[in-house]
């Protein structure tokens, strides 16, 4: 489905779906993913509530038949080969699975599996499989580096827990499109093009990645879908010995464990669903929600922001409106002169890379105070600390080697559903609705929604509802500020779930599970080790 989200460059992703690692907001997630049909691509750029009463008139995703076909056997009944894997207290694998459900017999994909078994003597509660978003973010790193070690320590006393990179996700067969030099050069392309030269080198770029998936992972792009990776769960809950799957996912991540529950509804043990995406939304409207949601954010921001001495969008009783004309402002003098880094690649910081930056903090409000010298620094013609947001938000490390987080981003938007405009005149017709939704931030998303439109592989996905009926309780996680995944998506999933428990934080940032809120975390502990879900109405702070 959608990104899920990723800010500004994701180009042709959605802005992407970012869980947080620790600390530093995991600017690791590309929210919203995206996926083909050609109905969706008509669909005129009216608002928002419209496309959402379409929406309640999608069809259900089908549960599959309980029996485990014969022709999956082998893959059920694998015996999983753990080994030390370089990371202390962990254990790794790989398993094996078709990769064409429809074809089983065509070939294999090879999965990484990490696990670290319970450490405490309470009684057993098998494995809990965690997934961090994206699509795109690598499950086995955040287990690794995140859940693993910051994860309550009653959850980790009783359950295994267990990651898995997705099919086409870093250590699994990694979809790959441009080299390291390329990524420089897209994440740098203008997504708000002033004329038509500039309008045609944006298209330009979006197509250049898009041929270069198609002819470094042509055996993959056909099947890196969600129901694929949802399938493949299934069989990893099997090789594990486990009955039910127990599950959190953030952004993304909840897209994925919907579609899992969706499928397998009587396999569903204790599920947890963060920052929710709405299944039931077609591509456009999932970006221009998104744009309001990353606008609702910035707000947010500039109320705290103008109560400090040190903001650099405007002092004390300046209005948010003319805050945020000071920022486009900022923009603006970047798109002509792009200022300084000390990058040792040479790159500068231009409009692009300065709004990536700017909505990479938008994730976590723990990074605003970064945000304020950042932007403060950049007026000042020093744009190392945007440029350093921006390479979080990419995955961008110091020797300038990027993750494949974009490129299965775009991988999985574009197969799970139809692109949101056909090309540059659809997008246009819709560019002032986007810039409605968010007068900072409309016009760059819209632009970055373009790149399905060429992607060599039509998607196989469509909206659609998710009731799994039958399956147990399933907590719905919502921020009500949330900038990647808006409040009502959650809100529009827990209603879909037959079983749906939503639990709603009143506050800022990107999901809520581990974000300081003992009301949250006390809830969602309890659920883990007790199967006791929130209590109707269950609202935090």
């Amino acid at each position: 489905m959608q990104t899920r989200s990723s800010p500004f460059r994701p180009r042709g992703g959605r802005p992407v779906a970012r869980a947080r690692f620790a600390a530093v907001a995991l600017l690791t997630a590309a929210l919203l993913a995206s996926a083909c049909s050609p109905g969706s691509s008509s669909i005129e750029p009216s608002s928002a509530a419209s496309a959402r009463t379409d929406a309640a008139s999608a069809p259900v995703l089908a549960p599959l038949p309980r029996a485990i076909p014969a022709v999956l056997a082998p893959y059920y009944t694998q015996r999983l080969t753990w080994r030390d894997c370089g990371a202390s207290g962990f254990r790794c694998a790989t398993m094996k699975a078709p990769l064409d459900y429809d074809r089983p017999g065509a070939g294999d994909v090879r999965l990484a599996v990490t696990r670290k078994a319970a450490t405490g003597k309470g009684k057993p509660l098998g494995s809990l499989l965690v997934n961090p978003g994206g699509p795109g973010g690598s499950a086995v790193g955040y287990l690794q580096q995140y859940a693993g070690l910051g994860y309550p320590a009653e959850v980790r006393a009783r359950y295994d827990m267990v990651a898995m990179d997705p099919r086409g996700v870093a250590r699994s067969e990694p979809v790959e499109c441009l080299d390291d030099r390329q990524m420089d050069t897209y994440t740098q392309t203008d997504v708000t093009p002033d004329d038509r030269a500039e309008q045609n080198a944006a298209v330009a770029a979006d197509q250049k990645f898009t041929q270069a998936c198609g002819a470094h992972s042509a055996r993959l792009l056909r099947h890196v879908s969600t129901v694929e990776v949802a399938r493949d769960m299934d069989i990893l809950r099997a090789a594990l010995g486990d009955a039910k799957l127990n599950y959190v996912g953030a952004s993304y991540g909840t897209f994925l464990g919907a579609t899992y529950a969706g499928l397998f509804p009587s396999r569903v043990g204790r599920v947890v669903l963060d920052g929710a995406l709405d299944p039931a939304l077609d591509s456009r409207t999932v970006n221009l929600e998104q744009a309001q949601g990353f606008e609702t954010a910035f707000q947010a921001f500039t109320k705290d922001c103008l109560r400090r001495t040190d903001c650099p969008l405007g002092a004390r009783g300046t209005t948010p409106t003319r805050a945020a004309d000071h920022l486009k402002a900022f923009f603006r003098k970047l798109d002509g002169h792009p200022v300084a880094t000390g990058d040792r690649d040479g790159r500068k910081l231009g409009e692009a890379l300065a709004t990536t930056g700017v909505i990479a903090a938008m994730y976590d409000e723990g990074a605003w105070s970064r945000l304020r010298s950042a932007l403060t620094s950049a007026t000042k013609g020093d744009g190392a600390a945007l440029l350093a947001l921006s390479d979080s938000y990419y995955e961008r490390d110091a020797d300038g080697h990027y993750s494949n987080l974009m490129m299965a981003n775009n991988a999985v938007n574009c197969i799970d559903l139809p692109p949101a405009f056909t090309g540059p005149a659809q997008l246009r017709q819709a560019q002032a609705a986007f810039e409605k939704a968010s007068p900072v931030f409309g016009e760059g998303l819209a632009w970055s929604s373009l790149n399905c439109a060429y992607w060599p592989v039509r998607a196989t996905g469509e909206p659609h509802r998710i009731t799994a009926q039958g399956a147990a309780p399933i907590v719905v996680v919502g921020t009500t500020r949330d900038p990647a995944t808006p409040y009502r998506w959650a809100q529009s999933l827990a209603g879909q779930l037959s079983s749906g428990h939503l639990l709603t934080y009143a506050g800022d940032g990107h999901t809520a599970f581990l974000r300081g809120s003992t009301c949250v975390d006390s809830a969602i502990d309890t659920y883990l080790l007790h199967g006791t879900p929130p209590a109707p109405g269950k609202r935090c702070s």
